[in-house]
């Protein structure tokens, strides 16, 4: 599939989102009854967040986004899933809450597919270790996964940048370098489209530290997002690409950091990711 032109004076954007409230948060017990404790759904009220997050998107930026990249972990499907239809609606309801108020889609307005990489730091700083599997295997059905976007808009054709899930008890730095990794690898993939990157705190939170140079995060709220942009050319068929810088004007709601004096690795608050 040939990248379409990106809409707006030459730059690329990318965003690289959280997702939204997660259900081990707020019902502690429900981890003694899931099946798949290591990979809670979202709440109510985090589907909603992630909607009008969407939505908040769509009526700020002034450009499309043209593909959604979204780490497999259920949280971040349905995330993604909320996303996908506040931006992909027909007509904008300021009073629609969920995908359940948006009754026409427009399947031809951004591609989705899943990413292995942009999937939760796989260690028990971040999870757990009596909730993950006790194999190490983290496995998905991706054509389930895949089936909750609207149909026509999943785009099956896409290599990913990481063929399987990382080992378990990955570490910290190594996850940090995971995420910034994909983030270029998916921005040079398709250097004149628009992506939103559906992920977790740290890959937020390192996303935003490694572009906004002598910062260090705490804390990346429930589908809080960072937004980068370069400029992009082209000529005689071959893309030039600049140099990352992290857009403020929108906005950067739910990401609170402060100002190195000398830079050092980001810190994250370590709630579950």
């Amino acid at each position: 599939m040939e990248s379409p032109k990106s809409d707006i004076d030459g730059y690329q954007n990318i965003f690289v989102m959280r997702h939204g409230d997660r259900i081990d948060n707020f019902e502690p017990l429900w981890v003694s009854t899931a099946a798949r404790p290591w990979d809670p759904p979202l709440i109510q009220d985090g589907m909603i967040r992630a909607f009008r997050t969407g939505q908040r998107i769509r009526s700020q930026i002034g450009f499309p986004i043209h593909r959604v990249f979204v780490s497999p972990f259920l949280r971040c499907i349905q995330t993604a899933s909320e996303v996908v239809a506040a931006l992909s609606a027909v007509n904008v309801d300021p009073n629609a809450m969920s995908s359940k108020d948006v009754p026409f889609i427009d399947q031809s307005k951004l591609k989705v597919a899943i990413e292995y990489g942009l999937c939760e730091m796989l260690n028990s700083v971040a999870i757990r270790r009596e909730l993950a599997p006790k194999d190490g295997e983290f496995d998905f059905d991706i054509s389930d996964l895949e089936a909750m976007f609207p149909e026509g808009m999943v785009d099956h054709d896409v290599d990913r940048i990481y063929k399987e899930m990382p080992k378990w008890e990955e570490s910290v730095e190594g996850c940090r370098e995971r995420y910034v990794k994909v983030v270029k690898a998916l921005a040079d993939k398709y250097p004149t489209e628009n992506l939103l990157l559906v992920t977790h705190g740290e890959g937020v939170g390192t996303t935003f530290s490694t572009f906004y140079k002598d910062t260090t995060v705490y804390e990346v709220d429930y589908c809080a997002y960072v937004e980068l942009r370069r400029e992009v050319s082209s000529k005689d068929g071959s893309v030039k690409a600049g140099d990352y810088e992290v857009v403020l004007s929108h906005g950067q709601a739910g990401i609170r950091f402060g100002h190195d004096p000398v830079s050092h690795d980001p810190v994250i608050s370590r709630t579950p990711v």
